[in-house]
């Protein structure tokens, strides 16, 4: 069974960083994309950043230039930079990942890590 676990959120102040990390696991598995969502409460889940399986990028116009997605494919792991942070960017994020094992595709996500910006 696949398996998503996020690791890093914590409380900052107004302007600081975190780096969020997101490991997949659960035998043989082959990761394509990967993407951080967050929510909060009372509200929908919102796509942050995405990356594809050859390293393509996209983010939401609310983090552009300040939050960086990478990956570390021998790691089966995807990463949240997160710079310059704002109170409105307290939420829990979550990790999504998409790929295949030798039982076929799978879409999951992780529990949520919180992140909280004091001002």
């Amino acid at each position: 069974q696949v398996q998503v676990v996020e690791s890093g959120g914590g409380l900052v102040q107004n302007g600081g960083s975190l780096t969020l990390s997101c490991v997949v696991s659960g035998g043989d598995t082959t990761l394509n994309n990967g993407g951080w969502y967050r929510q909060v409460p009372g509200n929908q889940r919102d796509s942050v950043a995405l990356i594809t399986s050859i390293g393509t990028t996209s983010y939401a116009d609310s983090v552009k230039g300040r939050f960086t997605i990478s990956r570390d494919n021998a790691k089966n792991s995807v990463y949240l930079r997160m710079d310059n942070l704002k109170p409105e960017d307290t939420a829990v994020y979550y990790c999504n990942a998409r790929g295949f094992t030798p039982r076929g595709p799978f879409n999951t996500w992780g529990q949520g890590t919180q992140v909280t910006v004091s001002s």
